[in-house]
Parts: C-alpha cells; sequence; structure tokens
C-alpha cells in the first residue's frame, strides 16, 4: 500500500505516546497515533492505575481489620480476590474507554498494529507505511529480570502477573525494594501475606533521601514487613509448593511466590531504531534537554529516555514534543522538579534534591528541617506517623520537599509548585493552610525554615 504522510507519526500509545498526538492535533496538526496493544500503555492497562486501585484496596482491608482503635466494632472477614479484581478491572475500562473517545475526537489516525522504524520518518505497521513529517518514538518499557533468573509467571512472577493472581499468596518473597517492590510489599502485607523483601542496596527506596528510607523501613517493621537490605540476590529454585531464594551470603527465604521487582528496561530492540542511525544507550534512547534524539526530525518521550520511569513524566514530555514540533517553544522540562510518589502505607512523595545531591551540589550552603507529622492534627486523627523534610539554600529557595506519610501523595502537587517557582521558606511561611489538613505540616515546615517554627520541637 502506498505511503500516508501526517505532520506528526508517534510509536506508542502510552502516557507519552498518546500526550503528544493529543496535544498534536490541539495544535492543528494530522497525527497518526500506532499502538500495539491498548492506548492508554503500561500505566493504565498494567501500571499505575490497576496498582493504585490494589493499594486502596489494601487500606480498606486495613481499616476493616483495625476500625477498633477508632471505635468502630466491624468483622474481618477476608480478602475476595475475584471481587478486588472486577473493582480494580472496573476502573480501568472505565479510563480506557474514556481515553479512546479522546483521541476519536480529536481526529487522530489510530493504527492497531505493530510498528517498525523503515525510514528515518517512516514507520511501517503490518505493510502499510506511515510517513511523518516528524516522528515521535514513545515506545515504552518492560519489567526487567536478572541474568540466568527465569520468569515462569506461576512461581517467579512479575508486576503484570502479579496484577492478575487471583488468591492472597500464604507468602512472597519481593525482589528489590524500589517503588514497585514496596508498593506491592504493602498491598499483599494488607491482604494478610507474610512478605520479605530482598535488596542489594543498604536501603529501601535508595533514591530517596535517607530520612524518607529510614521512615518507611521503620513503618513496615511496624507493620511485619520483613525486609533484608544490603544482601544481593544470587538465586532461586522452584517447586510444587512454592520458591526458596537466596542471597550471596547463602541465606535463604522460601515463600510461595517471588515477585521480580528490579526495574523497567527501555523497550527498543527490534523496531529499527538502530537501523534508521538513531543512538541507543543501553538500549535507551538519548535526547538533547528538547528531547530531539541524534536523528533530524525524530524525538523519544517517556521511558525509552534515559532518566525516571514515570508516567507523568512522558505525559509532560509529549506535551511538550508536540509544542516543539509547532514551533511553540516551550520551556524545558527540569527532571529534579518532576515529582516522584511511592503508593506504598505509609505514602513516600519527593521532589527536587535529596540532602545528599544538596551538599555534593552547593556544599555547605544547605539548610534542613523535618517536621515530624505527630504534631500534625489530622495525622493524628488518620493515627499516621511521617514527616516533612525540606532541603533548602541558606538564604536561598528550598530545592527538596520529601514527604513520608498517610495522604501525601496530595500534598507533592504544592510541593512541587513550591521547588519549581523557586520559592523561598518565608514565601510559603506566609500562605495560609487549612486546618486540620495533613498539608499544614507543609506550611509548619516552612516556618520553622523560615526562623520562626511554632509546632516544631528543638
Amino acid at each position: 500500500m502506498s505511503d500516508q504522510t501526517f505532520d506528526v507519526v508517534v510509536l506508542g500509545g502510552g502516557s507519552g505516546g498518546y500526550a503528544t498526538a493529543l496535544r498534536a492535533a490541539q495544535l492543528g496538526m494530522s497525527v497518526a497515533l500506532i499502538e500495539k496493544d491498548k492506548v492508554g500503555g503500561t500505566c493504565l492497562h498494567r501500571g499505575c492505575i490497576p496498582t493504585k486501585a490494589l493499594l486502596h484496596a489494601g487500606e480498606v482491608a486495613d481499616l476493616a481489620r483495625d476500625s477498633e482503635q477508632f471505635g468502630i466494632q466491624t468483622s474481618f472477614e477476608g480478602v475476595d480476590m475475584k471481587g478486588v479484581n472486577t473493582y480494580k478491572d472496573g476502573v480501568v475500562a472505565a479510563m480506557y474507554k474514556g481515553l479512546q473517545g479522546l483521541i476519536k475526537s480529536r481526529g487522530i489516525t489510530y493504527v492497531e498494529g505493530s510498528g517498525r522504524l523503515v525510514a528515518p520518518t517512516t514507520v511501517d505497521v503490518g505493510g502499510t507505511r506511515y510517513a511523518g513529517r516528524n516522528v515521535v518514538l514513545a515506545t515504552g518499557s518492560y519489567s526487567r529480570t536478572l541474568p540466568g533468573l527465569e520468569i515462569d509467571g506461576e512461581r517467579v512472577i512479575t508486576s503484570e502477573h502479579a496484577l492478575t493472581l487471583d488468591r492472597v499468596p500464604a507468602s512472597v518473597v519481593v525482589l528489590g525494594g524500589g517503588i514497585i517492590g514496596c508498593e506491592f510489599a504493602s498491598v499483599w502485607r494488607s491482604f494478610g501475606a507474610e512478605v520479605t523483601i530482598i535488596e542489594a542496596l543498604p536501603r529501601l527506596l535508595s533514591t530517596e533521601d535517607v530520612e524518607s528510607s529510614r521512615r518507611l523501613e521503620r513503618a513496615f517493621r511496624k507493620r511485619g514487613i520483613t525486609f533484608r537490605t544490603g544482601k544481593p540476590f544470587a538465586s532461586v529454585s522452584t517447586s510444587d509448593s512454592g520458591i526458596t531464594a537466596t542471597t550471596v551470603d547463602g541465606e535463604s527465604v522460601a515463600a510461595e511466590i517471588m515477585l521480580v521487582a528490579v526495574g523497567r528496561g527501555p523497550t527498543t530492540a527490534n523496531l529499527g531504531y538502530e537501523e534508521q542511525g538513531i543512538r541507543l544507550d543501553r538500549g535507551f534512547v538519548p535526547t538533547d534537554e528538547r528531547l530531539r534524539t541524534n536523528v533530524p526530525n525524530v524525538y523519544a518521550v517517556g521511558d525509552i529516555v534515559p532518566g525516571v520511569q514515570l508516567a507523568h513524566r512522558g505525559f509532560q514530555q509529549g506535551i511538550f514534543v508536540a509544542e516543539e514540533i509547532a514551533g511553540r517553544n516551550p520551556a524545558v522540562i527540569d527532571e529534579a522538579g518532576i515529582p516522584r510518589v511511592t503508593y506504598s502505607d505509609p505514602e513516600v512523595a519527593t521532589v527536587g534534591l535529596t540532602e545528599a545531591q544538596a551538599r555534593e551540589q552547593y556544599g555547605d550552603k544547605v539548610e534542613t528541617v523535618v517536621y515530624d507529622l505527630a504534631g500534625n492534627g489530622k495525622s493524628r486523627i488518620l493515627k499516621a506517623a511521617g514527616c516533612v523534610k525540606l532541603v533548602a539554600l541558606t538564604d536561598g529557595p528550598v530545592v527538596g520537599v520529601h514527604l513520608v506519610g498517610s495522604r501525601v501523595s496530595e500534598l507533592v502537587g504544592e510541593a512541587q509548585v513550591i521547588y519549581n517557582w523557586e520559592a523561598f521558606p518565608e514565601d510559603v511561611a506566609r500562605l495560609v493552610h487549612a486546618h486540620p489538613t495533613v498539608d499544614e505540616a507543609l506550611g509548619e515546615a516552612h516556618l520553622a525554615l523560615a526562623g520562626k517554627p511554632l509546632h516544631v520541637h528543638g
């Protein structure tokens, strides 16, 4: 069939790809969006949305189990995974339907099939070629494993398998103490499983500020989640009854299943990228700050671009690229200004630099304050522990906000405004935070950093 030519051809319909397509169409460009599976990608179908639905179900289970502490008498009968999955799948289906409607209403040419780059700006899908004046690569990521570690989908599973389990496992080994590992450890513990995390690095959530890791580890211990940090994985053996995971120092842990949560790799193999001259680095697609690859008129967004692999990062990059192609000259995205959230219990949310990163960059011109949520009324009501930690430059702006506690994911919006607008502590200290809210803790922390602490001890 003859080529069809568009202003923009987007390969991949996840958060980055569909955002590119929607914004480009909004700006009056002709757009082809190519997706081999379902629009919405990993985030909607196998990542962010379904995992957070499971985590909310886990929160409900914990509330039902522990309701007496609030003076409410209930009986906890157990977890019906069929019902949980029906709830989870219903959330995904509703959002998927809405997204399909958006794509259709914008006049985007949606192509379902596996695309391959056959010229620098041409994608072939089943023999039909879609040529673009610009091409945007947005092919996402997949669950990684370790060399020699075979995923069988039964005893040794990835997060994709975990989302479709029809039962609550009695016991789980989670290999990896990053965001995905901590979230699944949290939900399975809420559902009643015995959970052990094995992490090679010295602490859980090793990319977060040390204070955040310490608070999360304390909370996990209290919840009965076992973790073994500084323990590189060596091997796993499987049987009809379960698995036995062994670390390099010979320590072993038996469980019903093992979740492999050692990160996500870029989906770039066998898609024609290298053949068309696109430079790859360990499978990732390096770009400049304007998300241009080394090939003219070819851009990349989302998880294939080196950096934090977050759906909202890809989404914002998609908008950026569409505006860049349209000649709008959008402001470059500050990677450090992208909020990061782990939706475990407790939640961990971050924007900006850790204290260690700030000191490495600015030396002694760094000040910090830690506000314990024990002094926050709403957190007391919720019986939730945690803290707000601020990292600021002496007589300068706030360069890092680190939050641990119940519902702190809802505070990270204000936190990213504080960071991205380069607010000084006194700028935030004079703003009025509603009482009683967890959000007040941000205000209190900034009051302390501005030299007028009211509810901070010490």
